[in-house]
This record gives C-alpha cells, structure tokens and sequence, in this order.
C-alpha cells in the first residue's frame, strides 16, 4: 500500500494522467492528484517525475517496501526538507516550520550559510539556516529505508544547441507551446488573475491567458512605478487593472511578517513588495499566474549580454545573478570567517555538466540551478502561501525549458537585446512596443526609503544591537550604513542584507 504522506502542488497533464493511470477524472483536485502520484510512482518508481508536468513535492509511504519516497520538481518551484534525528528518524515536510516543531528536533543557527548569504542574499545550495536541516535539491528524489537516506537526482538542464532554425521558428515554437500548456495550468471552472509588471513575461501570461483582471503595485515615486506602464498593457490587452500603492511604512511595517514566513532570511528587497501583492491580490481571488521562468531559460538579464567577454573567467566568480559583497569585505565585517565557506563553490559541478559550451548558457544553468530556486521559487511559495494565495508559472514549465535548451545563444541575446527569440514570439499577441520593451527589473524604491530617518529606525536599532554583535563587528557595517546614508546609494544592498538576517534571527531565535 502506498500512502501520500505530504503533498504540495499543482499537475498540469492530470487529463492525459487519469486516462492513463485509469483515474476517476471526476476526483476533487487534491484527491485526484493524490491518487496520480500514488499510481504514477507504482507504475514509474523513480522515473514518475518524467511523465508530469507541473509544480510539485511530495513524500509517499510505501509500506510493503518499509520506505519513504520523496521528491521535487525539476525546478524546484516547491520546497521539500528534511532532518535526520539523532535516534534515527527522519522529520520531512514543505515547510520547514513543520519539521522545527517535531520531537527530536534541535533548533541551532547554521552560522555558515550566513557567508553564503553576504554574497548572493540568500541560502543556496542544499544546507539550510537551520543546523543539520537540508533541502531536497531540484531534480532530485530521496529515498529513506532502514534509517539510511539516499538521494537520487533524476533530471539535470541539458543543454544541445540545434542550428538548423531560423529565429522565426523558434518563435513560432515557444508561441505554439506555450498555446499548448496555457488551457492545462487552470480547469474551465476556475477563475484566475495575473500579476502584471511593464515587462514581457508578464504581459504575454496575461495576453494568452482568459484572465479578465491584471495586478500590480505602484509606487508614488514615478521613476519606480511600473503599474502605470502596466495598466496602458491592460487597456491594449482588454483587462482590467488593479494597482496596489505601496507606501514607505507599509513597506517596513511587513518585513518581520516576510522574513517568518520565508523560514529563512532572503535579501532580495522585491520580496516585500510581492508580499504585499499577494496579500491584496488574495483579496479578490484565489489563483494568480505569473511570470517566472523566462528571464532565466531565455536570457533575460542584462548582465547575460556581457557573457562572451567572461569566458573561462565565468567559473571563477560567476556564482548567480547576484553576488553583492566580496570575500575581503565579509572577512572585515564576520566576527566567524571560514576561509573555507565560498559561493563558488557551490557552482563547481554546474560548470562540470557544461563543460564546453558557451558562457550564456554556463550563466544560465548556473541562475536555473542554484537563483531561480534560492531566491525567486522560494519567494514565490512562501508568501503565495502565507497569503492563502496559489501562483502557477505557465513558462515554468519542462516543455518551455527544452525549446532553450535546444536554442543557441545568439537567439537569446545580441547586442542591442535580451530574449530575441521569446520577444518574437510575445509579438505575435502583444505590440511590439511592449514585446520589447526595455527590461527594467522589479525595481523598489527601497535604496531611497531606507535612508530617510522616519523609516530606518529598525534598520538603526538592529545595527546597534546585541543580535548583530554575535554576528557582526557592529562599527564595521554601520561604517556602511554611514556611508550609504551619506550617499553612497550603491551600498543600499549590503545593508539590506545584513539588516534581513538580523529581522529573520530576531523572528526565530529570539522571539520564539
């Protein structure tokens, strides 16, 4: 008998799975989903991941095997931890709050992982902020039998660059795929909204998408705000367009909400800002597309544009999309320095598997393998979560993956643009005007904010505190905090990132 012992996720394919798993289609969706990974996994085993696309991870019993089967989607768009007990036991789950409360657990600060942090702004890798607790890697799957744990990975990006498409074609492929998978990410019955930024991933969600409501946040400093950009999309497309303003107190009243229900601390400062989009936004709805994904398979960033000049040099720093604080500066301000704890680390395997190609898609294995599921999933799961909100990612999706990954570079950026290819294809439903705008990011106004005086209060409190003197040397970062308050605007960052993990520490080993 095999019994689902924790299940988090939405299946895409679930039609074509009932028919061929002989499922009852007519099953409420948790139950039919249940009864698909139970009978996927009798059927395939370990190979089940191969045969379903969608968002997932989950833990099955197998009692006739005396076995624990776990396992995470590809990308890793749902979390999955686990601990191993000093009796022997393994605590498990998708929310790492589930596990710290359980008998056998020890709570102790895993200080290492604050190293990683300074630099990339949040937790990487399979080590968690958590002492012993470990995070079920993408692709992979686990197996826990006799007291032992073994992991498995059953997928990895490959990459096989085909030459023989021009750059229609590959639009016209990333446009009849996505046309493919949009009517699977929702049932006829549900009702479903679309954030919606002034880029093109977004814009093209909502363009393919039977949304008739788009949200997004505003600001009143205009150089920030996107939703005015956002809402002229709304009119061209035939939505409506709610925007929620964002005010400064609002901003920094939250943070400690962010950073407990993150579970560990994240320093990318639009986190706050999509908390307070889904707290709105699950207001008036319950599902809410999005756009993640693109940036990362297609070569969206800008920085992706510099590629060719890094070269072999790329495996020597490239650690993701953000790498904010160098080894020399964590060494000044870490009262515990291990030499020995580097983000570049954590690449070496990734460079390994992409031996040979060119630099943009080293880049981008390394943002889909290590940013995408520390930072930008995690974010996304976490405070959809909270706010009782589920996101689903049409263009994260596996079938979307192997048209980049088939793709050469030269049709993902050139000199003048980024995501050629995939601008190409939003054009055929978007006008060219938005198809190619110009990325500017999910940019927050936090850099100006957080050097006025009525709101870095706690910012100033943290940095004097007794928290940050177990940490920190405290004269080392209020010598940045100085220098950013006295215009230094490029160490906004740093501060942000240290003042994250003061907020998270003080949310669990001091208040609780």
């Amino acid at each position: 008998m095999i019994t689902v012992k924790t299940y988090r996720g939405h299946i895409r394919n679930w039609k074509e799975l009932c028919a061929e798993l002989e499922i009852d289609p007519a099953l409420p969706r948790e139950e039919k989903e249940q009864e698909i990974l139970v009978k996927a996994y009798q059927k395939w085993g370990g190979e089940m991941a191969d045969h379903i696309y969608g968002m997932f991870a989950f833990a099955l019993w197998d009692e006739e095997e005396k076995k624990l089967f776990c396992l995470r989607d590809q990308f890793g768009t749902k979390p999955f931890y686990y601990y191993q007990t000093e009796d022997g036991e393994l605590l498990y789950g998708t929310m790492i709050r589930d596990i710290i409360g359980q008998p056998g657990f020890k709570k102790e600060l895993n200080e290492e992982m604050l190293q990683i942090y300074m630099s990339l702004t949040y937790g990487a890798g399979e080590d968690t902020f958590f002492k012993g607790l470990k995070k079920l890697l993408p692709g992979r799957y686990l197996i826990w039998k006799d007291g032992k744990v073994e992991i498995h990975r059953y997928w990895t990006p490959k990459f096989q660059p085909d030459e023989n498409k021009s750059l229609e074609d590959w639009a016209d492929e990333i446009h009849s795929t996505l046309k493919s998978i949009m009517p699977e990410v929702k049932t006829e019955d549900e009702t479903v909204e679309s954030f919606l930024s002034s880029g093109v991933d977004s814009s093209y969600v909502l363009a393919m998408s039977d949304a008739k409501m788009s949200d997004s946040c505003g600001y009143d400093e205009e150089r920030f705000d996107e939703s005015r950009l956002a809402k002229k999309t709304a009119e061209l497309l035939g939505r409506e367009h709610s925007v929620c303003k964002i005010t400064p107190q609002q901003y920094f009243d939250i943070v400690p909400y962010v950073m407990y229900n993150m579970e560990q601390p994240l320093g990318d400062a639009s986190a706050i800002v999509f908390t307070i989009a889904c707290n709105a936004t699950a207001e008036h709805t319950k599902i809410c597309y999005s756009g993640e994904g693109a940036d990362e398979f297609f070569g969206g960033y800008n920085m992706y544009r510099n590629a060719e000049r890094y070269g072999e040099n790329l495996k020597t720093f490239y650690v993701g999309n953000t790498n904010i604080m160098k080894e020399d500066e964590k060494k000044k301000i870490l009262k515990h320095y291990n030499p020995e704890v580097l983000p570049i680390n954590l690449t070496h395997e990734i460079y390994k598997e992409t031996e040979g190609l060119d630099p943009l898609t080293k880049m981008s294995d390394v943002d889909i393998q290590i940013w995408l599921e520390g930072d930008i999933y995690l974010n996304v799961d976490k405070m959809s979560t909270a706010a009782g909100l589920e996101i689903r990612m049409p263009l994260t999706d596996r079938r979307i993956f192997d048209i980049a990954s088939r793709m050469p570079s030269r049709f993902k950026v050139n000199e003048e643009q980024n995501k050629v290819a995939f601008r190409t294809a939003a054009a055929k439903v978007l006008p060219e005007e938005i198809a190619f705008r110009k990325k500017l990011g999910f940019i927050v106004p936090i850099r100006i904010w957080m050097a006025d005086a009525r709101y870095n209060q706690d910012v100033q409190r943290l940095f004097h505190s007794e928290i940050a003197e177990k940490f920190f040397d405290v004269d080392a970062i209020n010598e940045i905090f100085d220098d950013y308050v006295g215009g230094n605007s490029d160490n906004w960052r740093k501060v942000w990132t240290i003042y994250t993990f003061l907020v998270w520490y003080e949310e669990y080993f001091v208040k609780r």
